[in-house]
């Protein structure tokens, strides 16, 4: 079990934020709040003085890393013999539709779907029309 458990293993690289930046020091404040026991209301709630955007940004980025370091624990687990549907339970089906490769919803192994889909947020994170990474770096439209 130390090896499925082992909390360096994750399925791609954390994304990091750079020292020195205020994105760094946002996710610094977020991890304490997080791993002090605090009411998660008030862990996630936006600092006095900080952009939501720069917040919000900051929390999908430390989810992603989670879901990395969860997914990294079970994938080898789940081949696509084993998981031959990437369902939420018996009543759900999850497809893969991107509008590219699959125009239309595919059934797929769920190996196959949790590449894509990670494939997919990992494009939306690093696109820095939707995150961008430097501070007062406005959204170009």
């Amino acid at each position: 079990l130390k090896q499925v458990f082992n909390k360096d293993k994750t399925f791609r690289p954390k994304r990091k934020f750079e020292p020195g930046t205020q994105k760094f020091e946002l996710h610094k404040r977020a991890q304490a709040s997080l791993n002090s026991g605090v009411d998660l209301k008030a862990a996630v709630q936006l600092p006095c003085g900080e952009d939501q955007n720069d917040w919000v940004a900051v929390h999908v980025v430390d989810f992603f890393n989670r879901i990395n370091l969860i997914y990294g624990t079970v994938c080898e687990f789940c081949t696509e013999k084993s998981c031959p549907v990437m369902s939420g339970g018996p009543k759900y089906e999850y497809r893969w539709q991107d509008d590219v490769k699959y125009k239309k919803p595919t059934a797929l192994p769920a190996p196959q779907y949790m590449n894509l889909l990670m494939d997919w947020i990992e494009v939306q994170i690093n696109n820095e029309n939707i995150f961008p990474t430097s501070v007062g770096k406005c959204k170009e439209e």
